[in-house]
């Protein structure tokens, strides 16, 4: 989570290099079989990461990695830590190495015309199988997806300061971190440390130092600053913030209302977003300013999006009635396929429903419309005869006083 990241990405884009990133947390096994599975030719990596004051040996994991890997043929190494680690000659190189001999010259490298369908990047989701499961997406209808999201859901002005504290080596952080917002011409926010280091309140610092408008985080992470209290938030001017978003998983109503109380000053808007790894962008979600906002609702599909959900038998549900989420037409930036299986890919969001895109969670819509999103439908208990998803189930925990998570 440093500038060389997204700079990396942006590079292979410019050559017209497919990408994928892995999440830095990730086992040396699980970076070897996204490095086999997609025959990547180079490694981009850091010598170490800082995580709460101490160094995550990330030259090290991708070493191991690396002894698996079939096709890499080169290793480039960002200094950050500038600790000791082993450089294999002929395969490492340290990235200042390779840039003291670069041009400035934008015409020494020239940018590579693609095709509005070529490949962009790869990003691994989880499956049922231990099959890493590649999503493709391309370039073009991504790129007017996430961007013109980015624009009208955060209401983004020319001045805009913008933090999404994801993780780039989440689609989040691919769409709402990177390609979005750069864009667009925002002004971003990277952080590479923990909400929790070296203080509770290190978020706050953050948006009071650098003016935030726009902050867009998780509710695990809502959840956790709940659990630490609202004090550390009052330690700080907020008052630049004016919109509030949330992404990852359905927002409990509690949560909401505490965000939108503590950290929006009770008078900003929260867009709860709904989307996918397999969607590239944002498809339910209200837009400030337009859309009347509840508690723990992702609210209305983005304009044109046309989801709804649907029964055992594939019938549309009214009002008040749960089911099976889906997409009835394509949109923008969505998955193009699954790298290398068709048939994975056919079999897992095609062929639940004829002609429409299984999303693999449960829905209900309201009375006026509004879509609340239920979670998985393949974690589903049955019980005395009622079928009650996860999300019932947290969203009863996390109600509790004591608990925070």
């Amino acid at each position: 989570m440093i500038p060389e990241l997204p700079i990396a990405m942006l590079a292979c884009t410019r050559l017209g290099a497919p990408h994928t990133v892995v999440f830095g947390g990730f086992s040396a096994d699980s970076l070897a079989d996204r490095l086999n599975d997609m025959e990547c030719e180079v490694l981009v990596t850091q010598d170490a990461g800082w995580r709460k004051g101490g160094e995550v040996p990330l030259k090290k994991n991708a070493d191991d990695a690396l002894e698996r890997s079939r096709t890499v043929r080169k290793a480039v190494v960002v200094k950050r830590v500038g600790g000791d680690v082993e450089m294999r000659e002929g395969r490492d190189v340290w990235l200042e190495e390779l840039l003291a001999g670069a041009s400035d010259d934008p015409a020494s490298c020239p940018c590579e015309p693609m095709d509005a369908e070529d490949l962009l990047y790869l990003l691994y989701t989880s499956g049922t199988t231990a099959q890493p499961k590649g999503i493709v997406h391309t370039t073009a209808g991504y790129l007017v997806g996430v961007a013109s999201t980015h624009h009208y859901i955060f209401d983004v002005k020319p001045d805009s300061v913008y933090w999404c504290a994801a993780d780039i080596g989440w689609v989040t952080g691919h769409s709402y971190i990177v390609y979005g917002p750069l864009c667009n011409g925002t002004t971003g926010i990277l952080y590479e440390g923990t909400p929790d280091y070296p203080e509770r309140d290190r978020w706050w610092d953050i948006v009071e130092r650098y003016e935030v408008d726009i902050l867009y985080t998780a509710p695990t992470a809502i959840r956790a600053h709940m659990k630490w209290g609202p004090e550390h938030a009052e330690k700080h001017d907020l008052s630049s913030l004016r919109l509030l978003g949330s992404v990852g998983e359905p927002i409990n109503p509690e949560a909401w209302v505490w965000y939108r109380e503590h950290i929006g000053g009770d008078q900003t808007p929260v867009v709860d977003t709904w989307w996918q790894t397999e969607t590239g962008m944002i498809l339910i979600t209200p837009l400030p300013g337009v859309t009347t906002l509840k508690p723990g609702s992702a609210t209305k599909p983005y304009p044109g999006v046309d989801a709804a959900v649907l029964n055992d038998q594939g019938e549309e549900v009214g009002p008040g009635g749960g089911g099976y989420l889906v997409l009835r037409r394509p949109w923008p930036a969505m998955l193009r396929g699954i790298h290398k299986d068709h048939d994975r890919y056919v079999e897992t969001y095609w062929s639940r429903f004829e002609d429409v895109y299984f999303a693999g969670d449960g829905a209900r819509i309201d009375e006026d419309g509004d879509f609340w999103l239920l979670g998985r439908v393949d974690d589903v208990m049955n019980v005395s005869g009622h079928r009650i998803s996860t999300i019932e189930v947290e969203s009863a925990l996390v109600d509790h006083p004591s608990v925070a998570e």
